[in-house]
């Protein structure tokens, strides 16, 4: 699926992302300023969370509550490598059921089976942002 959206439409393409996933874990690749951290808002919104949403650049995970259910909003922009994500339980995250929304993926690319949605957005010219989503992880590094 890719969809081209201004910010004004934001809502509208968070609640069409989430009737098209098939994993609970979304990787969300693009450059800085993209508009990772604000797509995320707007999927915590559609997915009925009443939590301020934050970047956790600086504590590389916010959680977020859901009625039955949470989500963990990941930055990994600060760390290293896989071995550091492994030392502050990154694992446990992974296998917990739970909605995982990662920025900067390609970090952990190897820890991640193939049973994710991978959000590609890029930033247009006239400000609008270009969105590709689809179920395979082709990140670049």
């Amino acid at each position: 699926m890719e969809i081209n959206y201004n910010i004004k439409d934001i809502d509208a393409v968070a609640s069409r992302i989430l009737e098209t996933l098939t994993s609970k874990i979304i990787l969300l690749d693009g450059d800085m300023g993209a508009g990772k951290t604000t797509l995320i808002k707007a999927l915590v919104v559609a997915l009925g969370s009443n939590d301020i949403v934050s970047s956790p650049t600086f504590s590389i995970v916010n959680e977020y509550k859901l009625e039955n259910d949470s989500i963990y909003h990941f930055d990994l922009y600060r760390i290293e490598d896989e071995t550091e994500a492994l030392n502050f339980g990154f694992e446990d995250y992974l296998y917990s059921n739970n909605w995982l929304l990662i920025e900067w993926p390609e970090k952990i690319q190897n820890l991640l089976d193939d049973n994710v949605n991978v959000i590609t957005i890029t930033a247009n010219k006239d400000t609008s942002r270009s969105l590709k989503l689809s179920q395979k992880l082709v990140l670049t590094q």
